[in-house]
């Protein structure tokens, strides 16, 4: 509600609005710990947030280590002490080793030491690393010509499609290529196993920033998929791109199909590009379908941009 106040010191023909602000009068207190009993400080101290009241430290860093540290991030925006809280070893230690699981605990332990100068939080941040919490996308297009009816012009039509992949901390991910948005397949690809509906299970390998990673399409004539990937970031810490360096399909020998225990990484480690062991499946190097991959949180698979459709968005620049 506005309310006009009379004109004062030489403003006698104007007058001014003034919108009522209450909470001005909060600027400049600053929130003190209550004093202890026997005090003689003559500074008034204000009564710390019933939340810190309520909330002991150590139920504090109980809920910080179900976090994600993504949701840490965010947790230490509320306010200075969470600030503080957010920055135990003991958070980034159990996030760290469990990102990069696959070297395991002393290899680990020994990285941080020599690299990171014992600063679990700075290995998180520094270290490349792929992300669990969401999927990798890369979405492409291409003109198809239609059908031509009577004798008018040829139609064209912009097809949109997309790859998805998504990771595991033990070195597993998972592959999709489908025309059904992210909102409509991110439900689908949070299983862990499932080659369901064109849903591929296949392992994946992390050496600084290269990615290699190799799916086997399985059938009367098992066909390879090997995926070179290079892993990057828009921000520092963020490694939400994937740039796809190079994309083979090529044929491999029933002997050499590995099974559910068998690493299929390991058996295709060493081919060349143009390497195939089944000669009825030439090696084929893709050249089409190579935008990059855009890491799109779960949370926000819903409000994506790459949800709209070719004639809202024909073309969408990654970055």
């Amino acid at each position: 509600m506005a309310t006009l106040l009379p004109a004062q010191r030489g403003y006698d023909n104007f007058q001014f609005l003034e919108t009522k602000r209450p909470w001005l009068n909060l600027y400049g207190i600053r929130v003190r710990p209550v004093a202890p009993v026997g005090s003689t400080s003559s500074k008034p101290l204000l009564e710390s947030s019933l939340l810190h009241c309520s909330l002991p430290d150590e139920l504090l860093q109980e809920v910080f280590m179900r976090l994600s540290p993504y949701w840490l991030g965010r947790a230490a925006c509320v306010c200075r002490k969470w600030r503080y809280a957010t920055r135990m070893p003991s958070l980034w230690r159990n996030a760290c080793l469990k990102t990069w699981q696959v070297s395991g605990r002393q290899e680990n332990e020994r990285l941080c030491a020599e690299k990171y100068g014992g600063s679990w939080r700075a290995m998180w941040h520094d270290r490349p690393r792929l992300r669990f919490d969401g999927l990798y996308v890369s979405r492409n297009t291409y003109i198809r010509t239609g059908i031509a009816e009577w004798k008018i012009t040829n139609p064209v039509h912009l097809v949109c499609y997309y790859r998805y992949l998504r990771f595991f901390p033990n070195g597993k991910f998972l592959y999709k290529t489908t025309p059904l948005r992210v909102k409509e397949v991110a439900k689908t690809m949070q299983g862990r196993a499932a080659k369901l509906d064109g849903l591929f299970s296949g392992r994946c390998m992390l050496d600084g920033t290269q990615v290699e990673a190799a799916v086997i399409y399985p059938g009367s004539r098992p066909t390879v998929l090997r995926i070179r990937l290079r892993l990057r970031g828009t921000i520092p810490g963020a490694y939400n791109r994937l740039d796809l360096l190079s994309l083979v399909t090529c044929g491999v020998d029933e002997n050499l199909v590995p099974n559910e225990t068998e690493d299929v990484i390991n058996i295709v480690d060493g081919w060349q590009e143009n390497e195939t062991h089944n000669p009825d499946i030439p090696a084929v190097s893709h050249r089409r379908g190579m935008q990059p991959f855009v890491f799109v949180p779960f949370e926000e698979v819903d409000t994506s941009v790459l949800n709209l459709p070719v004639d809202k968005m024909d073309y969408y620049v990654p970055g």
